[in-house]
């Protein structure tokens, strides 16, 4: 297993708007635990540093180097999940990422109560990280959540979709048997749980936390405002 260079995930904060308020109705997101309002989640997100230290440059976008790293904490099988990366990341990806504004990193957050087919698919994307193929599968399995996501077995399902990411099948068969990557996901679904990530999707941007799915007219004003700060404008 290829190990790289972890990044530290501090979860201290909620960010409600750098340049103005939302409305909250317009912000949505699968939740694991009851009804919890901003400050509550704000006050259990304890300052600690989580450690990811697999597969990191593999479920990464964009220069290592670039002013903001935005990390997201998600759930394969949460439709909202699904919304953000079908209808705002790629606006993220040519505006942020591909000009090296952003770096953005996927993290592990499967939430199994809610969603029982989540862990499989973290599974095999992570299977998909070992040999470089991550974000192709990471598109595939929102293009087709719905379908993947009441089958009462995924895996066979999740075999075809290898063949589409053009994966080496040996290794991806011998990834499923030994469990290699299983236990990388639960340490680090528990450990952002643990750091007040608590529902799906989650994006840390500069030591806060920015929760649910938002279209891309609410990320502009927050990234270019921590990029105009960081200019010094």
């Amino acid at each position: 297993m290829k190990t790289y260079k972890a990044i530290g995930l501090l979860a201290l904060g909620i960010i409600i708007g750098v340049a103005g308020s939302w409305a909250v109705s317009s912000i949505r997101s699968a939740d694991a635990t009851p009804s919890q309002n901003s400050e509550e989640r704000a006050r259990e997100a304890e300052a600690r540093l989580v450690d990811q230290a697999d597969f990191i440059e593999a479920r990464s976008q964009g220069d290592p180097d670039a002013p903001i790293t935005v990390l997201e904490a998600s759930d394969f099988q949460c439709p909202y999940c699904r919304d953000f990366a079908e209808q705002t990341l790629p606006y993220l990806e040519t505006e942020y990422i591909n000009t090296g504004k952003v770096r953005f990193v996927f993290l592990n957050l499967p939430l199994p109560q809610l969603h029982p087919n989540a862990t499989a698919a973290h599974e095999f994307a992570m299977c998909a990280a070992a040999q470089e193929r991550f974000w192709p599968v990471h598109t595939l399995l929102f293009k087709y959540q719905r379908q993947w996501a009441r089958l009462a077995d995924p895996g066979p399902y999740f075999r075809q979709l290898a063949d589409s990411a053009q994966l080496r099948r040996g290794d991806l068969e011998e990834c499923f048997s030994t469990g290699q990557v299983r236990q990388l996901i639960q340490q680090e679904a528990q450990r952002n749980f643990q750091s007040g990530l608590r529902s799906t999707p989650a994006f840390v941007i500069e030591n806060g936390v920015l929760p649910g799915f938002a279209p891309i007219e609410l990320w502009r004003p927050i990234l270019d405002s921590i990029l105009a700060a960081k200019a010094g404008r």
